[in-house]
């Protein structure tokens, strides 16, 4: 079985001991037995503050709601919420209090998914206030091999695409975090904690560990693996599946034809997944209450999977056979921009007649380049 950073006691000792410690973490922030990382690190090293990410300290919180700060029932210390209505970054006066952060959660390996974007700002807060960084490293379900998608493009920079990185970016925390602070010059004192029994090649079932959900909208492995690319339709005005029991496993709206749909997904003959037509009634998001039609996606061979390549075919195929109804979101205000080019890291998908093709072409060359350069900063082999 992999080890997380959070079970490899002897480095947390070295790592931890001694100082005043606030940790980032959420539900997904557990040890091999499902127990909270908040409780084993507070008995052993004690806690001074908790931080809490997007879905909340606990994963109260749905998809975007903002969360705010609060004091946890379970230990009593304060809860500065990183997903508030006014900021998303660490309180300096939180900080004045810490000798160091622990950041401690299971993320996805995905671009959007924004447990990356509090990374992130972290290694910045902790840099500004000289405050040192311990990431308890973790693996990234998706591998560390596999890279995916176009590089987001600084124009389409935010909280969903934080930095210049492919949708699926095949690295850990720890990776990620020392990426960023040595290319960007962040100065953070970083500290890794790492992972025992890790190799790059491994998917999520590999490591012999259960899946916690991160979020209400990931309830299992196989919904990881199909989100970097159905991610994508929550920029349209197709339902990703929100509101049923499969999100992003199952996509469609109430003018598809299941069996249109699926007909023309399985002419593709895209690698490692399979399509069913699927009949649906979300009881939330996009199209709540209406019966929907559209596919199930299965995946079948995970390593041969390419969920980006996936998402990009499914947007195509939709808009080839259903041109008068299927659209884009409109951005949320004026003047913004639309979600599906902050997903995608790039404005071409505001086209109507963006070519499939060429962006795909495009994206590998991209995420060949980096998978080239994100070698120097991997850990492990």
């Amino acid at each position: 079985m992999t080890h997380c950073g959070l079970e490899n006691i002897p480095a947390c000792d070295r790592a931890l001991k001694g100082k005043r410690l606030g940790l980032i973490t959420s539900v997904s922030g557990v040890d091999a037995r499902l127990e909270s990382g908040i409780e084993l690190l507070h008995r052993r090293y004690g806690l001074t503050a908790l931080f809490g990410p997007e879905h909340g300290l606990r994963g109260e919180a749905g998809a975007g709601e903002t969360v705010d700060s609060s004091r946890d029932p379970v230990t009593g210390l304060p809860v500065y919420s990183l997903y508030g209505r006014d900021s998303r970054r660490m309180p300096p006066e939180a900080l004045e209090q810490l000798d160091a952060v622990v950041y401690d959660m299971q993320d996805l390996g995905v671009r959007y998914y924004t447990f990356i974007a509090t990374l992130l700002g972290a290694v910045e807060d902790c840099a500004a206030a000289g405050k040192e960084l311990i990431v308890l490293d973790r693996p990234d379900p998706l591998g560390g091999v596999a890279v995916e998608g176009g590089v987001l493009q600084p124009q389409y920079a935010s909280f969903v695409g934080p930095w210049q990185l492919p949708v699926r970016y095949g690295l850990t925390a720890g990776e990620l975090a020392g990426m960023y602070n040595q290319r960007e010059h962040k100065g953070c004192r970083l500290t890794v904690v790492p992972l025992e029994g890790w190799r790059r090649e491994m998917l999520w079932p590999d490591t012999g560990r259960l899946f916690m959900p991160p979020s209400l909208g990931i309830p299992r492995f196989e919904t990881a693996l199909v989100y970097p690319g159905t991610c994508l339709v929550e920029g349209t005005n197709l339902s990703e599946g929100r509101g049923t029991s499969s999100p992003f496993e199952v996509v469609g709206a109430p003018w598809v034809d299941a069996r249109r749909l699926t007909d023309e997904l399985r002419r593709r003959e895209l690698p490692g997944v399979l399509f069913t037509p699927a009949w649906f009634t979300p009881s939330a998001s996009k199209h709540a209450g209406e019966a929907c039609q559209g596919v199930r996606l299965h995946v079948a061979d995970a390593h041969a999977f390419r969920p980006v390549r996936t998402g990009l075919e499914l947007l195509d195929a939709v808009r080839t056979l259903w041109p008068e109804q299927f659209a884009l979101l409109p951005p949320p205000k004026e003047g913004a921009r639309p979600f599906i080019s902050l997903l995608a890291g790039c404005g071409d998908l505001q086209d109507p007649h963006w070519d499939k093709d060429a962006l795909l072409e495009r994206f590998e060359r991209e995420s060949e380049a980096f998978a080239r350069e994100k070698t120097a900063y991997h850990l492990y082999e």
